[in-house]
């Protein structure tokens, strides 16, 4: 049988709960809510600990700012707020503050990436190290580490030294070690290198740049896949010098591999690679960046949909479960939160298409098919609460349904690996709830092949599907300017519109 997952508000029953520390500073507080947002709460963990010094002092060693696991990938955040020092020799100053700042945050990350290896278990949530980690750690060898320092007190002081832009650290993949601390003509103040290439890549965000990056990539897949290419990057090219962290995004963002993918499009040949200012604002006044933000709005149901089911499970306020504790629910939400910002514009669309064509007669499914193996189906389902007597008589019917929706639907497609259902009141009723199933279909037996066979013909399901055929362009078209465009691995036509709006022709705006 599937593992379920049923909810309802209320008194919590004696379950496991998750509980969480929070940040000690105003700057750890602002970088969990960041997190929080991004990646959801039930993946972000501020200040983890490990038992050490337990016996000793009563606290345990607390290891990172912030942690996030979600499946294989393990981020690493040290938060570092320092004002930058006041001294009349520049050089003094920025090595005082990239020590403190910087070289600080990337020592606590390998320190934590280093424990966390060597003892996975014995991680905590508060500093009395009572409450353990809920979730298992992937083993060292299919982990991917993600290292990120968050480093503030700079931004003025590197205005005032360039005279102008956003205040936004430079990157120059050269800088390696103790480079940063070496006097060098002409001078790599406010730049950023590698600061420890055998013990793996280090991305430092700013106080520019760390609102920047979180806001514009904001669900774990999609900040994962730019971290994992920036390194990617690096590793192909000698030398790669930007700007700063938002220009270096903006041209990620622009680019399509192979694929079909965002990524770094470089030639082969190219040694070195440079990205100058001004990319990140033709980004942002783009007329298709402005419409697929307003197309995004939607997509944030999904996210409420995670964090309303990730609320039940870690206050244990399920009404139905077939799970064991937080660690066992967290696969079905984690395939929710897996998706990126265009998909979940495309699943959150679906959802309210299924909640509105439902009506108090008549139930309403539809089923995403997956175009990748990682992907999970889909199966949606809206049912009113006609002929039931009560409220628990109804969700016991709707989540019975539900199941057998995802039964036949692997029955219907054999390659179906993982299948999601999700089943939700229709708008036409008066009350909200929510339903989530996962089938994980990997091993289908003939018991549940014939099972699924009757549960179609008895309840009459799934037996004359419509496929409908469609595809989501994560930046919509816009008809006001429909030459002026993202053009991946191109350029713009210098006799177009320019893509700012300004109603000048693209070489006498930002072409010049």
């Amino acid at each position: 049988m599937p593992d379920q997952l049923h909810f309802r508000e209320g008194a919590p029953p004696p379950r496991p709960t998750v509980l969480r520390a929070s940040g000690s500073t105003p700057s750890e507080r602002y970088l969990q809510k960041l997190c929080e947002r991004s990646f959801l709460k039930f993946w972000s963990h501020p200040r983890v600990f490990q038992d050490d010094g337990v016996n000793r002092c009563g606290q345990g060693k607390e290891l990172c700012d912030l942690l996030v696991v979600f499946g294989n990938d393990i981020l690493i955040f040290s938060d570092k707020h320092c004002q930058f020092p006041r001294h009349h020799d520049l050089h003094v100053a920025w090595t005082r503050w990239f020590k403190r700042a910087v070289l600080a945050g990337a020592n606590q990350i390998y320190g934590a990436e280093r424990r966390i290896k060597s003892f996975p278990s014995r991680l905590f949530l508060d500093p009395e190290c009572t409450k353990a980690f809920p979730f298992p750690l992937p083993s060292p060898e299919s982990a991917r580490f993600h290292r990120i320092v968050v480093a503030h007190g700079a931004s003025d002081a590197c205005k005032a030294w360039f005279g102008s832009g956003s205040g936004s650290l430079m990157l120059d993949s050269m800088l390696v070690g103790d480079d940063h601390l070496a006097k060098r003509n002409p001078p790599t103040h406010f730049t950023i290198g590698q600061i420890n290439p055998r013990k793996g890549y280090v991305h430092v965000f700013d106080d520019a740049t760390l609102d920047v990056v979180m806001n514009t990539l904001d669900t774990v897949a999609d900040f994962v896949a730019y971290l994992s290419k920036k390194e990617a990057l690096l590793s192909l090219v000698h030398r790669v010098i930007a700007a700063g962290e938002e220009e270096l995004l903006a041209f990620y963002l622009k680019q399509l591999s192979p694929a079909g993918e965002h990524d770094f499009v470089v030639p082969k040949d190219v040694n070195a690679f440079m990205i100058e200012e001004g990319h990140w604002a033709k980004f942002c006044h783009h007329p298709q960046r402005l419409a697929q933000i307003d197309a995004n709005r939607v997509s944030y149901l999904w996210d409420e949909l995670i964090e309303k089911f990730s609320h039940h499970i870690m206050n244990g306020t399920q009404q139905f479960t077939s799970s064991d504790g937080p660690h066992e629910s967290e696969l079905p939400l984690r395939f929710l939160a897996a998706e990126n910002r265009t998909r979940r514009r495309m699943l959150a669309q679906g959802l309210l298409e299924v909640v509105h064509k439902a009506n108090a007669t008549q139930r309403f499914v539809r089923i995403y098919q997956s175009t990748e193996p990682r992907e999970p189906y889909y199966v949606l389902l809206s049912m009113p609460s006609t002929h039931t007597k009560s409220e628990e008589e109804y969700r016991e019917i709707r989540r019975k349904l539900l199941e057998a929706y995802c039964l036949v639907c692997k029955q219907v497609n054999q390659c179906a690996r993982d299948i999601v259902g999700i089943a939700v009141s229709p708008t036409s009723e008066s009350g909200c709830s929510e339903d989530l199933l996962y089938l994980n279909a990997r091993d289908w037996t003939p018991e549940q092949a014939a099972e699924a066979a009757l549960l179609q013909a008895d309840l009459k399901i799934l037996q004359n599907v419509t496929p409908i055929h469609g595809s989501y362009n994560e930046y919509p078209e816009v008809k006001t300017h429909p030459r002026s465009r993202f053009v991946p691995n191109g350029r713009y036509p210098r006799n177009a519109p320019c893509g700012c709006g300004s109603g000048r022709k693209f070489k006498k705006c930002c072409g010049r």
